[in-house]
Formats: C-alpha cells, structure tokens, sequence
C-alpha cells in the first residue's frame, strides 16, 4: 500500500499553480491536515531534499485513514498507480492554490536537484555583512572569528539579503553550504569556496 503513497509525496514540487476546481470534502480535510502538520515543521531543521522528502513523508503519512477515504471519494483504488498520481497533484495544487506557506517552502528543497557524491556542510554563527568585493558573499561570525561564503545563484532565503541586509546583523543564521571551486581574477587563479545552497535566520 505504501507504494502508491509514496509516489503522491514527489510530484507536489514540481507543479505550476492551476486555476481553482471543486474539491470534495475529504480532499479538502486531507490538504487542511498536511498543511497544518508542514506547519509545525522547524524549517531550520531541513537542510536538504532528503531531509524535505521525508519530513513530508511524515506528515503524510499521518494521513494514511484518509487518503484510503480519498480514494473512494474519487471511485479508484488505492493500488491504481496512474490515479494515485493524478489524485497526488491535486492536493499539491490544493496546497498551491491555498497557500500552504510551509509547503511552499519545504517544495523549493523537495523540487532541488540531487548531487550525488557532493557533500553538503552546514555552519551556524551571527550575520555580519554583505561583501561585494569581486563576487558575492555573506559574512558570518562564527567561533570567534569572519568566515565567508559565496552568494553565486539564487537559494532557499536569499531574498531576505536582497534589501536591507543590515536589518539582519546580529541575527543567528545557519548556512548550508558546498565547497567548490571558483576562479578568482584578482588573485589570477582557482580557489575553493564554499557556495550557499540555503541560509535559515534562526
């Protein structure tokens, strides 16, 4: 039974918000139950898709009695793979179209690509600054001393440093990061730095 399930979890990321349509009320009861539980989430907590999926999985699991009543609601079965998944972006569209705020935000790290064999790393310390020299980057203060990372592509809070930043400094932020390697013009050669994948305002 879990197979079909399962297969409803990874398709909500990745769909456009579409025109409204009648739910019925136990398709509306299952949306208001996943959003209330994504809620609850510690979006700090997730650091990745996998992370994402799963705390996904959680909840809609939870769900599982009324994703049974689902299906009859619909007059499939629960097995049918190719309904499951037409039912699966429903309530994604659902979630969309009423503006689960939390579901939002946990399908930009559900919707990210996998990168098999890079390691991600994660720091926490006290926001600084925006540094623009050459590249971008955002400085943090973390066990005493500066350390920097690059602001190359857009990621999961970059739009709370697209202002005012200075609003931030002093707040506690955690970064997650990858290292990778840049060429830098001024210094006229290759250097590891570690580029933000996301950063979460603690």
């Amino acid at each position: 039974m879990k197979k079909p399930l399962l297969l409803l979890l990874f398709v909500f990321a990745t769909y456009p918000l579409f025109a409204q349509r009648t739910v019925g009320p136990v398709e509306q009861k299952l949306t208001d139950n996943l959003c209330a539980c994504l809620n609850k989430l510690d979006m700090g907590k997730i650091a990745n898709k996998q992370e994402a999926e799963q705390a996904f999985m959680d909840c809609f699991m939870g769900q599982m009695d009324l994703a049974e009543d689902l299906a009859k609601e619909r007059g499939i079965e629960l097995t049918d793979k190719a309904e499951m998944h037409k039912v699966g972006v429903d309530v994604g569209k659902n979630l969309l179209n009423q503006k689960c705020e939390s579901f939002l935000k946990l399908a930009v790290k559900m919707a990210a690509k996998d990168n098999a064999g890079e390691a991600w790393s994660i720091s926490r310390g006290v926001f600084k600054r925006v540094d623009k020299s050459g590249y971008t980057y955002l400085v943090i203060s973390e066990g005493g001393s500066e350390k920097t990372y690059l602001w190359l592509r857009q990621f999961p809070g970059s739009e709370a440093f697209m202002g005012a930043a200075t609003k931030l400094v002093g707040k506690k932020v955690k970064i997650t990061w990858l290292n990778m390697e840049v060429y830098l013009p001024s210094a006229k050669g290759y250097y590891q730095l570690k580029e933000i994948k996301q950063v979460d305002i603690l």
